[in-house]
């Protein structure tokens, strides 16, 4: 019997070992592109004003409170040629009625279809023009001219009659 005895090839001249170490190499690199990319990108959600916009917030729930306070109702309706009214409704008889309202409609999902108009008391109706927006689900923002208060609300549209936001159609009953 013979046996021959080749040299066998180094570890390194192999191409098992070099394709069982590729997949880790690969997350390797993955994992300091992902760790780039972490440090030179903006962190849009995170704000140098936190303190600013906590304070924001703060004010704007005391203006919520202020408008159930006074037990603010708004009728919204919009009129199908870019017309857009409101019926102000408040409980507390000591309160004026301002002049003027400022009316923002914002879609949730898609804010270049957002917008915005001041309508002017004609009576017991503030009247306005708006742009009749698309159909579905929209926020209606209504407050007065000091921004004293103001009232929250969804619509989805195209909405039949008039829509009430504020302090009694949001508000649970209390006994």
């Amino acid at each position: 019997m013979t046996t021959s005895h080749e040299n066998p090839r180094p570890w390194f001249r192999e191409p098992g070992p070099w394709l069982l170490m590729l997949g880790p190499f690969v997350v390797v690199l993955a994992g300091f592109y992902t760790a780039y990319l972490a440090v030179v990108s903006n962190d849009g959600l995170v704000t140098d004003d936190y303190y600013k916009k906590g304070l924001a917030v703060d004010q704007t729930i005391a203006r919520n409170e202020r408008a159930r306070a006074l037990g603010i109702v708004a009728g919204v309706r919009l009129i199908a040629d870019d017309g857009l009214s409101v019926r102000l409704q408040v409980r507390d008889p000591g309160y004026a009625l301002p002049q003027k309202l400022h009316v923002a409609l914002s879609h949730p999902t898609r804010a270049g279809l957002d917008q915005e108009a001041y309508v002017e008391r004609d009576g017991e109706v503030y009247r306005g023009r708006m742009r009749l927006p698309a159909s579905g689900h929209w926020l209606v923002l209504i407050e007065d001219e000091q921004s004293s208060w103001r009232v929250l609300g969804n619509v989805v549209l195209p909405a039949q009659g008039e829509t009430l936001i504020g302090a009694e159609s949001n508000v649970a009953p209390t006994h």
